[in-house]
């Protein structure tokens, strides 16, 4: 039928056809059914149907199933045609439903038969040699053990030759079509218990110069699960109402649609791994697990839009990769108390966002990827986050983890704080591949602490202080730590706090003198009063 023809279906849903669908007509052309696929509503039976023309047909199954995908009809007939079907067949089945008409609903056979089959399909013929079964299926069958097997299956065996032979193989085998198929007919039948698993097993050692992808997640993988973490494998599936009423920021045109009839509310590819690990939390909520530590290696499914969003198509093959974006993610969520509950773990510390910091930051240092960029995301700046930090390198992101919008976690039946870190895991592994590996003796001078308190501006930061300590003290400062703070606006004032800093000093070449160690600290805290006005309690 030309394209675009419309076509009334049994479903009482009118479907525009393509030029490629096979269409099974009347006598003046009109179209009566899909073929193979779904009739059409002129064609259907009634309470009132007194004459029936039946009908028995053989189709190309390629055919039937880019019909049944394109239509998005997926019925009983789609799915037994597109396998392929026995085209031998095709009149006993016919004078079978006639029979049964007949003698069950009353019926009277009103013609002959007409059997249009000009090109009759003969049995496909495979040569397969007798040492090629052994090989395969791992062990010693006889000929004439094969030859048995064959004969039951109905394979009829055309030629044998002391080390092959050749096999006839029915119609109703569609999927036979190589030497391997008939290997996989013969093991069936024989049993994969009859054959015999080998005492010993050789295997070649791989050398590779860097980790694969395997190692890396392996080992991020032990890491997490050492401290407490298990690991949840969601389905690729999600419900699209999470991103129309809950998070609509994600539009309906990056959501990848999928056609489930099994499962209708599981209607998109999922765009994120946030909802996935939300369900997780609240299941386990409802069951009184209620102190979590989960996380998840698992891909994410977006549409292109915009520019890139186009496709290469030759003929019916489209080029997904540019139409669609997939990516890997690793998902970390935190929720309950930081520690099981024990006689140890009295004050019940309840999780929070510096301890899925800390699980951050180890799991890149495990990568051995340092040298990237910090920037706080503001409260009220995010869809996702009530508050949270982002690492990235110029404007490729690592990682962005946070605390989940309270009103995200009450949606989804959470009443608990959520604390959610996603790593772009596609982006870190290219990363972690490109770290070089170093050794170097340990110093064998010793260190030198220091402890400095300041009082300064609620708005500083600690990443502030850092960052000006290293570029003072970069030759000699190894290590900097914030091990106190102190907020109280009697003693220290309006929107000012108090942080207690710790700065390690070392030298690889000598011992420390006080002199070097002091005059860093005096050039530092100078700086400190000067570009942040802080005020050093003595």
């Amino acid at each position: 039928m030309p394209e675009g023809t419309s076509f009334l279906s049994l479903d009482e849903q009118k479907r525009s056809l393509s030029a490629r669908d096979l269409m099974i007509c009347d006598g003046d052309s009109r179209p009566m059914c899909i073929g193979g696929v779904f009739g059409g509503l002129t064609s259907g039976v009634s309470d009132s149907t007194c004459n029936i023309f039946l009908e028995s047909a053989h189709f190309n199954a390629k055919w039937i199933r880019r019909s049944s995908t394109r239509h998005n009809l997926r019925t009983d007939a789609a799915k037994v045609f597109e396998k392929g079907s026995d085209p031998n067949i095709c009149v006993y089945a016919l004078k079978r439903a006639a029979m049964l008409i007949a003698t069950l609903a009353g019926g009277q056979i009103a013609s002959e038969v007409v059997d249009i089959y000009p090109n009759p399909i003969q049995p496909v013929k495979i040569e397969v040699k007798y040492d090629y079964v052994n090989r395969l299926i791992g062990t010693d069958i006889s000929p004439k053990k094969i030859k048995a097997i064959l004969e039951a299956l109905g394979m009829e065996i055309a030629r044998s030759d002391d080390d092959r032979f050749t096999v006839a193989v029915p119609t109703n085998k569609a999927d036979v079509t190589r030497p391997a198929d008939v290997v996989e007919e013969i093991l069936r039948v024989y049993g994969l218990d009859n054959v015999p698993v080998p005492r010993q097993m050789r295997i070649s050692m791989v050398e590779r110069e860097n980790p694969g992808p395997g190692d890396y997640r392996n080992a991020v993988g032990d890491y997490l699960a050492a401290n407490g973490f298990f690991e949840i494998m969601a389905l690729s599936l999600s419900e699209s109402k999470y991103y129309k009423e809950i998070l609509p920021e994600i539009g309906e045109d990056e959501l990848v649609w999928v056609n489930n009839t099994s499962n209708v509310h599981l209607d998109i590819m999922r765009p994120g791994l946030l909802f996935s690990g939300l369900e997780a939390v609240a299941r386990n909520h409802n069951r009184q697990q209620v102190d979590l530590k989960l996380f998840e290696f698992g891909k994410s499914y977006r549409k292109k839009t915009g520019a890139g969003a186009f496709s290469v198509q030759e003929g019916d093959r489209v080029d997904v990769k540019k139409l669609f974006d997939e990516r890997e993610h690793l998902a970390l969520f935190l929720t309950g108390q930081r520690q099981p509950q024990s006689w140890r773990n009295r004050d019940k510390q309840p999780a929070d966002f510096f301890s899925l910091k800390s699980f951050v930051e180890n799991i890149l240092g495990r990568l051995g990827i340092q040298g990237h960029q910090q920037t706080i995301i503001e409260p009220g700046s995010d869809a996702v986050f009530a508050f949270a930090m982002k690492y990235h390198r110029g404007p490729v992101s690592l990682v962005k983890f946070g605390k989940v919008q309270p009103k995200i976690c009450k949606k989804t039946g959470i009443k608990t704080p959520v604390f959610y870190a996603d790593f772009d895991w596609d982006t870190l592994l290219k990363a972690a591949q490109k770290t070089t590996i170093s050794l170097e003796e340990l110093n064998r001078f010793p260190t030198v602490r220091r402890d400095l308190a300041l009082v300064i501006g609620n708005s500083v930061k600690f990443a502030d202080l850092a960052a000006l300590a290293r570029k003072v003290g970069k030759k000699l400062i190894k290590d900097i730590i914030l091990f106190d703070v102190y907020e109280n606006e009697e003693k220290l004032g309006q929107g000012k706090k108090s942080y207690a800093i710790g700065f390690t000093f070392e030298n690889k070449e000598r011992t420390l003198k006080d002199e070097e160690v002091n005059k860093v600290m005096n050039e530092l805290i100078g700086l400190y009063e000067q570009k942040l006005r802080a005020v050093v309690r003595r």
